[in-house]
């Protein structure tokens, strides 16, 4: 049975590192005095002044400016006795390739800053599809985002706490056939954010090929009616089967129908990234080419409108019309739990099932690391689209090594 461990920042290497070292806690304060944190010294890197604190379990990188003048004292007397051992666990990689021929950096503990360098356009754009509902859709705050990024995201900011944008990982969001997003990975210039923000920095740091996060979806759809995959059959709310077009390759919302449909959704989601992909050009400026490597997807609260007993069943189907539509028949399939569901919750137990099933497929357990529920939309926290966000991305990077 493949695992279901939540996968955490700190990787084997790291954690291996850190084994060998003394923790060094430390209880830290602000350059102005004002407010103190505890942590433990992971990293000092003396020549850029970046350092690296676990708090809470989570690695943060800030740089040391940030701190009183004791504590950048400390760090220059012993912050470099665990420099040389992080960097080794940072910087190791592997040979590994996506079945594009791209190769896939293994991820260091704590993701660095983007190189403000464009992707080589030589490779094909990996193209990884984000579909679900409203947790996918995200609503999490960028303004409280921008308060933590510096301690738990600092790879969003730069020193002077602007945000970044990364110049090989493009950003596309449609919503129900509307254009929301075509630009460089950053939550700028939006109110809001999913997933896409710690899935699209993963992947970018792991990939060393032009990556384009296509997200086309909207909140109140479930999957077994409004996104009811063509293949469904008698799976859907009520016992429902597909009821939009079945040919594969040129999606179209059905007209006649006299309103909605088992599979609408399903059918507008799929057109729209087919459209931007037979653009290409214009949603990843200079390509090409490209290939579908992977789809993302992230239910939400309204799946209790649709049929829960057959989720496993339509998530198959789901994946298998998806690399039919988008012709990636390597393509991988990561989902994540719903953040208040425990694995015992029947949803999630439908999810892991198939997961199980599907040697392509892995499931995020998303609790650990979420604040409240999806019903209340983690009550806006950004931090849980964040994480949840890190923890598909990452598992998306394992699935492409296999």
């Amino acid at each position: 049975m493949k695992s279901r461990l939540l996968i955490t920042s700190i990787s084997l290497l790291g954690a291996a590192a850190a084994l060998m070292l003394p923790a060094m806690a430390r209880t830290w304060t602000s350059s102005d005095g004002k407010s103190n944190f505890e942590g433990d010294l992971v990293a000092y890197d003396a020549d850029s002044g970046k350092v690296t604190v676990k708090r809470d379990g989570r690695d943060m990188t800030f740089s040391q400016d940030r701190l009183s003048q004791a504590d950048i004292d400390f760090l220059k007397a012993e912050g470099t006795k665990v420099t040389e051992a992080n960097k080794a666990a940072a910087t190791t990689t592997t040979t590994s390739k996506p079945s594009g021929g791209t190769a896939l950096a293994a991820l260091p503990d704590v993701l660095p800053d983007p190189d403000g360098k464009e992707a080589d356009m030589s490779k094909p754009v990996q193209v990884f599809i984000l579909m679900g509902q409203s947790n996918m859709l995200g609503f999490g705050k960028v303004a409280q985002l921008k308060d933590v990024a510096p301690q738990k995201y600092p790879y969003l900011v730069d020193d002077a706490g602007s945000w970044i944008a990364r110049k090989d990982v493009r950003s596309v969001f449609f919503c129900s056939g509307k254009l929301n997003t075509n630009d460089w990975l950053s939550p700028d210039n939006r109110k809001t954010i999913g997933p896409e923000i710690g899935i699209g920095n993963v992947l970018g740091t792991a990939l060393d090929a032009p990556v384009m996060i296509l997200k086309c979806c909207i909140g109140n759809r479930a999957l077994g009616w409004d996104l009811l995959p063509p293949s469904a059959d008698g799976t859907g709310n009520g016992g429902k089967s597909y009821q939009g077009d079945s040919e594969y390759g040129n999606r179209k919302v059905k007209e006649n129908r006299d309103g909605w449909y088992a599979g609408l959704q399903y059918d507008q989601d799929v057109s729209d990234a087919q459209g931007a992909l037979r653009d290409l050009a214009t949603y990843y400026p200079g390509a090409t080419k490209y290939e579908v490597a992977g789809f993302f997807w992230w239910q939400g609260c309204s799946e209790g409108k649709g049929n829960p007993d057959t989720y496993d069943k339509n998530l198959a189907y789901l994946f298998s019309d998806l690399k039919k539509d988008f012709n990636a028949p390597n393509a991988k399939f990561v989902g994540a739990t719903l953040g208040e569901h425990d694995k015992s919750a029947p949803l999630a137990q439908k999810m892991f099932a198939f997961a199980d099933a599907e040697k392509d497929a892995e499931f995020f357990y998303a609790k650990p690391v979420s604040k409240n529920g999806s019903c209340g939309h983690y009550g806006g926290d950004a931090e849980t689209y964040m994480n949840v966000g890190e923890g598909m991305g990452k598992l998306m990077v394992e699935l492409l090594k296999k």
